[in-house]
Formats: structure tokens, sequence, C-alpha cells
């Protein structure tokens, strides 16, 4: 236990270190958050567009840390051989892998709170009360161990530079089809069902029902999630490559 939380603290500590990756996880959301909330270049199911816009940038966040920088990061640790060494200390494979996954849970509570904090300066007003608020972490919690099991899953069996392209060509596809910034009604009606079906857009839709309109995400959202949370970490314990 000591070496996970260990290994959990020093993640985070290189994680706010890199410049990069504040940008990543900082800076591109509150740009996003920003820029959507005041210029009219998408439409939006509510009055106010930030109310539409900021859950969406919450999912974003979950995406942006548990799979793209998680991702890319953990790519060129591999590449460079720091996995290598770290796989023959008392750490072990599992405990890596939950290592990354808990260090991903601290960063996004700080995304959430900064992002927030952002919203409400532009008009925010969230609905859902204790109880939706329970359920957006659950939302987010269900959602971070989805994406990160899909981003060790590509660290851990391609190249780095290869992982890097592939992660962020991920981030831009998923950041306009998964209802992020783009309400998922104007897409067809099969690409919505394909989205509601992974990570990021189930996430989307859920939050978007319990901060937007006060209600519960739909069964559908709880599957997705849940089964991404499960299979997908188990995927890259399995698969995840040191070399």
């Amino acid at each position: 236990m000591r070496a996970l939380r260990a290994q959990t603290f020093a993640e985070v500590r290189m994680t706010i270190r890199r410049g990069e990756t504040l940008l990543l996880t900082i800076g591109i959301p509150v740009l996003l958050l920003v820029f959507f909330s005041l210029a009219h270049v998408t439409t939006t199911p509510t009055k106010h567009r930030v109310d539409f816009i900021a859950p969406g940038i919450l999912a974003l966040c979950v995406l942006s840390t548990s799979l793209v920088a998680l991702s890319i990061a953990t790519g060129f640790e591999r590449s460079f051989g720091v996995l290598r060494r770290l796989h023959v200390t008392p750490l072990g494979q599992r405990r890596l892998i939950a290592s990354k996954i808990a260090s991903v849970l601290v960063t996004e509570v700080i995304q959430v709170v900064v992002l927030s904090v952002v919203a409400l300066l532009l008009g925010w007003h969230p609905r859902g009360a204790l109880s939706g608020a329970l359920m957006v972490a659950a939302l987010l919690i269900l959602g971070s161990a989805g994406c990160a099991g899909i981003g060790l899953a590509l660290a851990g069996q391609l190249r780095a530079e290869v992982n890097l392209a592939a992660s962020n060509g991920l981030y831009l596809v998923l950041l306009l089809l998964s209802g992020i910034v783009v309400p998922l009604t104007s897409l067809p009606e099969l690409l919505q069902k394909v989205m509601i079906a992974v990570p990021s857009g189930a996430m989307a839709d859920g939050l978007h029902r319990i901060l937007g309109q006060g209600a519960s995400p739909s069964i559908s959202d709880w599957v997705s999630l849940a089964a991404w949370a499960v299979l997908a970490p188990l995927l890259a314990s399995r698969t995840f490559r040191f070399d």
C-alpha cells in the first residue's frame, strides 16, 4: 500500500510540473469553456450557453486527463525505459496502473474546481442539488477509469510517436462528436447511439441531464460507463508491455 501511495504522489507531482500537460488539462478546457460560452458558433438547447457548455467541458476534463495526457506521458515513459525499471521494483504492474489511475483522479479534482469557478463566473446555474453532485462524482469516476484504461492500453501497445498521434486524433474526434460542445441531438440517430456507447459520450450525456436538466442519467449512460470502467483497465493490465 505504501508503494502505491508513494507512486501516486509521484505521478501527481510529475503531472503538475509538465507545462504541456497543464495546457492540455487546464488551459485548453478553460479556453474552450470561455469561447463556446460566449461565441455563438453552435446552437445549444439551453437559454444560457454556459449551462450547456459547462457540463460538457467537465466531461472533456476527464477525456483530456484520463485518456490523452495519461496515454502520452506513459507512452514516452515506456519508450525511454522508465517503466521497465519500475516493473522490476516491488510496485509491480497492477499497482503501477492503479497509481496512474489514482493520480488522474487527483488531477481531475483540481480541474473540476477550476472549471466550476470559471463557469460560475460566466453565469452558470447548475442543477441537481446534493443528489446530483453525488451522481456527477460517480459519473466522473467511472468515466475516468474507463478512459484511463483505454489510454494505458494504447500506451502499452503503440510506439510513443504513434501513440501521440492516435491519442490527439481520438481527442479531437471525441471532442466534436461526444456531445461536449455540439449537442448529440444534432447528430444522426445511429451516431448518437454509438457515442453513448463510448465513455466520453455517456459522461457528457449524463452530466447534461444532471446539471442542465436536474434529471438522472439514463440507464444506457450508467451501463456504458460501468462496462468501460471494468473492462478497459482489465484490458490494459493484461496487454500492457513495459518495453
